[in-house]
């Protein structure tokens, strides 16, 4: 029977490869190279992870956490929906990463093709992430909590988007001020109940 790697071996060549596609992309990055950085055999990675697809989308999932992160952390701030998109932004424009952006978004721009498993994974993670904004956009008084939560994500893609070039403390506060006047204006007008 042979022997299965631990899974430090796993999460060895997951970081190794986090850490080159986050500095490079994941096109520029081959296997090689992160057989290399990791420190492993060929075929220890193949065992592992049965192709670079394989490895780029697992890649993706461990990038989703952060992403978790940032909107458990949002939502314990307040009982308020209102403050906890507001908590949000907040918490999003100070965790942006560095100068090449989100992760996910640049790997879905290098993979344009709708049948790959990789755009896939992403396209997933875009539309639970805009479910999420959703949910708590449904739970305040906006006439349109569609067009409010659409709004917000537009604030938070512009957060991952322009996260080089403005400081990050500089992106936050103007993307927190940002929100909240989306907000109050998207609040301004209650919706009104449907009649029965």
């Amino acid at each position: 029977m042979a022997r299965q790697p631990s899974a430090s071996v796993r999460e060895r060549i997951l970081d190794a490869a986090t850490d080159l596609f986050d500095r490079y992309g994941v096109h520029a990055v081959g296997m090689q190279r992160i057989i290399d950085a990791a420190g492993c055999g060929k075929q220890l990675l193949y065992r592992e992870f049965g192709s670079k697809d394989e490895l780029v989308t697992a890649y993706l999932h461990r990038c989703e956490g952060s992403w978790e992160r940032s909107f458990a952390a949002a939502v314990e701030v307040g009982e308020r929906p209102e403050e906890q998109l507001v908590e949000l932004v907040r918490v999003v424009g100070r965790s942006v990463p560095g100068p090449r952006g989100c992760p996910i978004r640049n790997t879905y721009a290098e993979f344009p093709e709708e049948g790959h498993p990789v755009h896939r994974t992403a396209l997933e993670h875009f539309s639970a992430v805009r479910e999420q904004i959703c949910t708590l956009a449904r739970r305040t008084t906006a006439a349109d909590p569609q067009r409010l939560a659409d709004r917000i994500l537009l604030i938070i893609n512009g957060l991952f988007t322009s996260g080089s070039t403005l400081s990050t403390d500089e992106n936050a506060r103007l993307a927190v001020e940002l929100v909240q006047d989306v907000i109050a204006v998207e609040t301004a007008t209650p919706r009104t109940s449907t009649p029965v």
